[in-house]
């Protein structure tokens, strides 16, 4: 099988960026509302939306920190070929398609579905260290390692 891991790695940039313009999208029209919450007669009313407001922005802000620093842990990826799974391996055990990045989910590329996953996964930490024809179990299953890219 021929996947360039590269390209993959892009693509998964690319999904990350996404997700960071969508989480800054969201951030920006609280801020917005925040702005424009005018000073109403039910003073404790004004109060608690803005507050309501400032907590969901706060989440928006948390969640934009994890997901940059996915990217950063993305753009440090070496893509080389590897003899055991490690970070960067792209494994192919029972025709599944495990790329070890981050946690991203499934990722179509190539009319294939890529599992992304972290290392810190069940499924990566079972992955980690594993060669062509190894087998392991994940949820009750036997897999084999069909390749290590």
């Amino acid at each position: 099988m021929k996947v360039n891991k590269e390209e993959l790695l892009t693509k998964c940039i690319r999904i990350i960026d996404e997700k960071l313009e969508n989480i800054q999208q969201a951030i920006n029209g609280y801020q917005q509302d925040l702005n424009s919450e005018t000073k109403s007669s039910a003073g404790d009313k004004h109060e608690t939306g803005r507050a309501m407001l400032q907590l969901e922005m706060e989440k928006l802000g948390q969640q934009y920190q994890t997901v940059l620093s996915q990217k950063n842990s993305l753009r440090k990826i070496e893509t080389s070929a590897k003899n055991k799974a490690q970070i960067g391996s792209l494994v192919v055990a029972n025709g599944g398609y495990y790329f070890l990045a981050t946690s991203i989910g499934q990722v179509k590329y190539e009319g294939k579905t890529f599992m992304v996953i972290s290392i810190n996964s069940p499924i990566g930490q079972l992955l980690l260290g594993k060669q062509k024809d190894d087998c392991f179990t994940f949820n009750g299953k036997q897999l084999k390692i069909d390749e290590v890219l």
